[in-house]
């Protein structure tokens, strides 16, 4: 019989999330976990074929927890609170977890797909739908087309904190306003 394992799937992306934001996502390797988990290599390996596969999981990870706010600000009952809230929320969980934002911003769902499709393919087909679903309800909601509502609540945020986190440096709190301001113009304006 084989032993249970002494730690789960969230302990270990716990640790490689730490080892990242310490040192930084170059410095995220099985060993490096391992050594912060105090475990042996051989049962990181065990869960996660590789570093890369470790890095995908935890990319994943980081997706859902940041779409959990994002889906509750988008489905705020007046349009303009939903739009300000959702666009305002990716500027400040960024602020608030800033080596989680970068690692969002390093890789795609259609990079990984082609990486690893037997193990994350369906998953990662899957992950995106609910806040596209939502931003399409938005989009009804405001009489809008889609395109609009994702450029207003996906481009005009992360261009908002992609320069920030690029450097290493914090995000003003000024950039979710900004954000918010820009995202409403988008929305709203008839004429665009």
């Amino acid at each position: 019989m084989a032993r249970p394992a002494k730690f789960d799937a969230d302990q270990i992306l716990d640790a490689a999330a730490t080892v990242a934001a310490e040192s930084g996502q170059d410095a995220v390797t099985v060993t490096a976990v391992a050594a912060r988990l105090g475990a042996p290599s051989g049962s990181i390996y065990h869960r996660y074929a590789s570093r890369d596969l470790l890095l995908a999981r935890l990319w994943i990870r980081t997706v859902r927890r940041f779409q959990e706010g994002f889906l509750a600000a988008v489905e705020a009952d007046d349009l303009a609170e939903a739009v300000r809230r959702a666009a305002a929320h990716t500027v400040r969980w960024s602020a608030a977890h800033p080596e989680e934002a970068r690692l969002l911003l390093r890789y795609h769902v259609e990079n990984l797909r082609l990486a690893w499709p037997d193990e994350l393919g369906e998953e990662l087909s899957q992950l995106n739908v609910a806040s596209f679903a939502a931003m399409g309800r938005l989009a009804e909601r405001g009489h809008t087309d889609l395109e609009r509502v994702v450029f207003a609540l996906v481009d005009i945020p992360l261009a908002a904190v992609r320069r920030h986190l690029s450097r290493g440096g914090t995000i003003p709190e000024r950039a979710a306003r900004l954000a918010e301001v820009a995202a409403l113009a988008v929305v709203l304006e008839n004429d665009l």
